[in-house]
């Protein structure tokens, strides 16, 4: 792809957005914009960014003219949307309408559906990964000590499960502990699956966070971070396991030293290897 002179991001929250400015500068982008969410975008994106737009989630109208009138051909979406703040959300007319013509109104729909509108005025919706192919996670054990057995047969009925409920937009993630399933991402979110889990678990259980069998890489892809990581600390799981090639791993430095001092292994597969 040739690099784009202007360059948007649509930022919710976490630091997501800020690695994704970064990188992208360094990559060579002169000017990148930002449109940002009260609530949800961290203000610290504003010192990445040569520009900020501030807006309330919901304002699709908004964000389309702000990337209009900067000239704005190519965005990424990098950030989450707090899951209370997409039913607290006051749509203006034009996500009405959009909102309205959807059926089922999940993730995948709905940045689908903005993916649309943005076309329309010639803003490409670029893979969620760009910039950032550094952070991929790739095939192998990234942090901690080797799986044994049992653990390794956890991650593959993790995998198949969670697999089945991201083909069916529930959630990507679930947790097992001894070839019994503890907790079933949905709504919540990864870590309040994961919150819920250690006290259901208490301790050892194992998570597998995947990509949708059909995964759009332009939205809702994987993305293990720091936090990810503090909360599963927090409620001793084991074991982390994701999808190589598919997910980012964010700040994978500090997540790798913050894993090993918590006895948490990371692995990364390919999806041939769990068939």
């Amino acid at each position: 792809m040739t690099k784009p002179e202007t360059f948007g991001i649509i930022a919710g929250n976490g630091v997501y957005p800020r690695l994704l400015a970064d990188s992208a500068r360094k990559a060579g982008v002169k000017q990148i914009v930002a449109a940002a969410f009260t609530g949800e975008t961290d203000p610290i994106l504003g010192q990445h960014v040569d520009l900020i737009e501030w807006m309330r989630v919901g304002q699709l109208g908004r964000l389309l003219r702000f990337f209009r009138e900067e000239k704005v051909h190519h965005a990424i979406m990098a950030g989450q949307i707090a899951p209370k703040n997409l039913f607290d959300l006051h749509p203006d007319w034009k996500a009405l309408l959009l909102l309205g013509k959807l059926r089922q109104r999940n993730a995948e729909s709905i940045f689908a559906a903005i993916a649309d509108e943005l076309a329309k005025i010639d803003v490409a919706l670029l893979p969620a990964t760009t910039f950032l192919e550094d952070s991929i996670a790739t095939a192998g054990l990234i942090a901690g000590p080797k799986l044994s057995r049992r653990e390794e047969e956890d991650v593959d009925l993790g995998w198949k499960i969670a697999k089945e409920i991201a083909r069916l937009n529930i959630g990507q993630t679930v947790i097992v502990k001894n070839g019994t399933i503890i907790a079933v991402e949905a709504f919540e979110g990864t870590n309040e699956a994961i919150r819920r889990c250690g006290a259901l678990a208490r301790k050892d259980a194992i998570m597998a966070k995947v990509a949708k069998p059909n995964q759009d890489m332009r939205f809702d892809v994987p993305v293990i971070g720091v936090e990810t990581v503090r909360v599963a600390a927090d409620a001793k799981l084991r074991v982390i396991a994701t999808e190589a090639g598919k997910t980012l791993l964010l700040e994978k430095d500090a997540i790798i030293d913050l894993a090993n001092r918590s006895k948490i292994s990371i692995v990364a597969r390919l999806l041939r290897k769990m068939q």
